[in-house]
């Protein structure tokens, strides 16, 4: 028969995607994503059943990202003082209030307003997900991050960035756009983990989940800073245009973090 101390043990050794309390912080950071990626796909829609101009769908992933660049440290050290629980549940509920209204809304000023609510209930979501991510798989690093250093593997991850935008303008038909999408995820895949571990590596252990939050409020910046930017590009050059911007912006940051940095 095991002993207590034997059961603990082999407790400590499971897997950590077996544990429930990862498995159901893994569904918070899903529902966080989903807020933005759920909505473009219907933005053609919206621009003809609503009658608006489609550069000005922008606004609603704008709106929605606006949230946490303002409440992003105030939240980190709320949670910080108080608990990520006792942030997470009412940010969870409001972010679902808001998002089932907004699929009622017929009015564009009144979806941006209820937009604007869901992010304010998104603002937590993700960042604070993630200090939970971290402090349960501290002990627990991926095979890239024993063979790899977190910044090459960020300076990577642009890399691929950059490859990804450049070529999509190529692109003949809807299937070889399956290629840079693919590209892109495997930056993204690589990069975002590596940000959260070298962020939870320098940052004290009592102010993780503000660092976390603050690195929120940039990720959030530049979600809402997009739309706005490129609209200008857009109109510069149409739809490449978009393309070449942002690949330019990928090889920049790839030579700031290189190169310019400290870590």
């Amino acid at each position: 028969m095991n002993s207590p101390e034997d059961n603990s043990q082999f407790e400590r050794q499971r897997p950590v995607y077996l544990e429930i309390n990862f498995q159901i912080i893994c569904a918070v950071v899903l529902i966080a994503v989903i807020g933005v990626s759920s909505v473009t796909p219907a933005f053609p829609k919206l621009a003809k059943d609503l009658n608006i101009n489609p550069k000005n769908l922008g606004l609603l992933i704008t709106v929605y990202t606006l949230p946490s660049l303002i409440l992003g440290p105030i939240i980190g050290v709320l949670a910080d003082r108080w608990g990520r629980k006792i942030i997470i549940v009412p940010s969870l509920f409001l972010f679902g209030i808001a998002g089932t209204a907004c699929a009622f809304a017929r009015d564009f000023n009144l979806l941006l307003w209820l937009r604007l609510l869901q992010g304010i209930g998104a603002a937590s979501l993700l960042s604070l997900s993630i200090t939970l991510i971290i402090t349960i798989t501290a002990s627990q690093l991926g095979r890239l991050a024993r063979r790899f250093s977190a910044t090459n593997l960020i300076s990577a991850s642009y890399i691929f960035y950059a490859l990804a935008m450049l070529i999509v303008p190529s692109m003949s038909n809807i299937w070889l756009l399956l290629i840079p999408s693919t590209t892109f995820g495997i930056g993204l895949g690589i990069g975002f983990p590596s940000i959260q571990t070298l962020l939870a590596d320098l940052a004290p252990r009592e102010y993780l989940a503000t660092i976390i939050s603050i690195n929120g409020t940039f990720f959030g910046l530049g979600q809402t800073l997009g739309p706005l930017l490129m609209v200008y590009a857009f109109g510069f050059g149409g739809i490449s245009s978009v393309f070449y911007a942002a690949t330019g912006f990928a090889v920049l940051i790839f030579f700031v973090f290189r190169y310019c940095t400290c870590v």
